[in-house]
C-alpha cells in the first residue's frame, strides 16, 4: 500500500488531464446544447409501463 500511495505522490504533479493552454472553451463560448426530448420521453413512457406491470403483476398474486 505504501509503495502504491509513493509512486502516485511521485508522479502526481507530472500527470495532467489538461496542459496549461490547452484550447479548452473560453468564457466566451456558449455552452452546447444536449436535446433531451427524445430520450426523456423514451425513458419516461419505460418507467410508466413498467410500473404498470409490476402493479398488475402484484393484482394477480393477491
Amino acid at each position: 500500500m505504501l509503495p502504491a500511495f509513493t509512486l502516485v505522490l511521485a508522479f502526481a504533479g507530472t500527470v495532467l488531464a489538461q496542459g496549461p493552454g490547452s484550447g479548452g472553451p473560453t468564457p466566451s463560448t456558449p455552452a452546447a446544447e444536449v436535446p433531451l426530448d427524445g430520450g426523456a420521453s423514451l425513458l419516461l413512457a419505460g418507467g410508466v409501463a413498467y410500473g404498470l406491470k409490476r402493479l398488475r403483476d402484484r393484482r394477480k398474486k393477491a
